[in-house]
């Protein structure tokens, strides 16, 4: 399994993560792990929804070829 070593860790972020273990009876590493895939998990799932609005607002504002414009109904409207 990899490893991953992370120097300069300020002192209170240290004491706030190791809070956290000890209050959910994990070791600091296993806390981290489960911190960062949680981290990862959001990080997809912003980056997901992200690309859905954005082919959502591109197909809001791309107008069908056959459909007249609103100028065009209110006069056909006019006229009846």
């Amino acid at each position: 399994m990899p490893t991953l070593h992370i120097r300069n860790v300020p002192k209170d972020l240290h004491e706030r993560i190791q809070a956290l273990a000890q209050s959910r009876n994990r070791s600091m590493s296993a806390q981290v792990i489960n911190m960062l895939s949680s981290a990862v998990e959001e990080e997809e799932l912003r980056e997901s929804r992200s690309k859905i609005l954005a082919a959502v607002r591109h197909r809001r504002f791309t107008y069908a070829q056959d459909v007249p414009d609103s100028a065009t109904l209110l006069r056909e409207d006019r006229e009846r």
